[in-house]
């Protein structure tokens, strides 16, 4: 090895301001390996490595996932263009849903800052049809007892159409972060998804009720168990549910160990 071009992982790192866990799953996984070790059992990174990890980060910066960037790199076959074309589609469609959420946002200002809560049918329309305090006071009853379901309707009948917003906009947040994990491969069980798991229940306890692991298991099984449920997660993407409720299930287990 030629110690005066090879790197450390934890330069390598902070070159390309990533974390060392992630070099470490590149590794893992067998998309960015390093080409050999130090004495003392170090990964380092030759100028070959680094060419190739600076391409699998150019090409996660435009949203492509672990799977599609093996593919564009390593099989000869695999159009670039063609990937790129299909990428960029999911992109415009997502910017027209965030274009209509802005407009929908600017039409709630108003109101907000009257302090206007929402109607019933202006509900429906943030939340795509699915009435999350019908739901949600329903799962509450079954799995949070009698003084979760009252402190959830005590704060959500406080609540305005952009606190609503809010709640959306962050639980769309954790969608996203979960539908990366997915696209790249990463199992519900890893540290990864299970501390998304952990923001979804802090986000519970921030706008509903304090969620206690044991409450969020039995969310969790609920998610995938009532096809109401899986069908409304699974808007953001296919699979997510049941992703969702093993992560979940995976950060329960976490925090029964200690």
């Amino acid at each position: 090895m030629d110690t005066e071009t090879d790197l450390t992982v934890g330069a390598v790192a902070r070159l390309a301001g990533i974390s060392v866990r992630t070099l470490h799953h590149y590794d893992e996984i067998g998309l960015v390996s390093p080409d050999g070790h130090s004495d003392a059992g170090y990964r380092l990174y030759s100028r070959r490595n680094i060419a190739r990890l600076q391409e699998v980060l150019f090409f996660r910066e435009l949203g492509l996932g672990l799977a599609d960037i093996r593919r564009i790199i390593e099989e000869p076959g695999y159009s670039r263009g063609k990937a790129l074309e299909s990428h960029k589609e999911q992109l415009i469609a997502q910017s027209s849903r965030l274009l209509a959420m802005v407009d929908l946002i600017d039409r709630t200002i108003n109101a907000e800052q009257e302090g206007t809560k929402m109607t019933s049918e202006e509900m429906l329309e943030v939340f795509d049809g699915f009435d999350p305090v019908e739901h949600q006071a329903e799962a509450e009853s079954r799995w949070g007892g009698a003084d979760a379901y009252a402190e959830s309707n005590r704060r959500v009948s406080g609540y305005t159409k952009q606190d609503w917003l809010n709640v959306k906009g962050e639980a769309r947040a954790l969608d996203e972060k979960l539908l990366a994990l997915m696209a790249g491969g990463i199992a519900p069980d890893t540290i990864e998804a299970m501390d998304i798991a952990e923001e979804h229940r802090a986000h519970i306890t921030k706008w509903f009720h304090d969620c206690t692991p044991e409450v969020h298991a039995g969310l969790g099984s609920m998610y995938v168990t009532d096809f109401r449920f899986q069908k409304n997660i699974d808007k953001a993407g296919e699979g997510l549910a049941q992703y969702l409720s093993d992560a979940i299930a995976a950060n329960h287990e976490r925090s029964a160990r200690g």
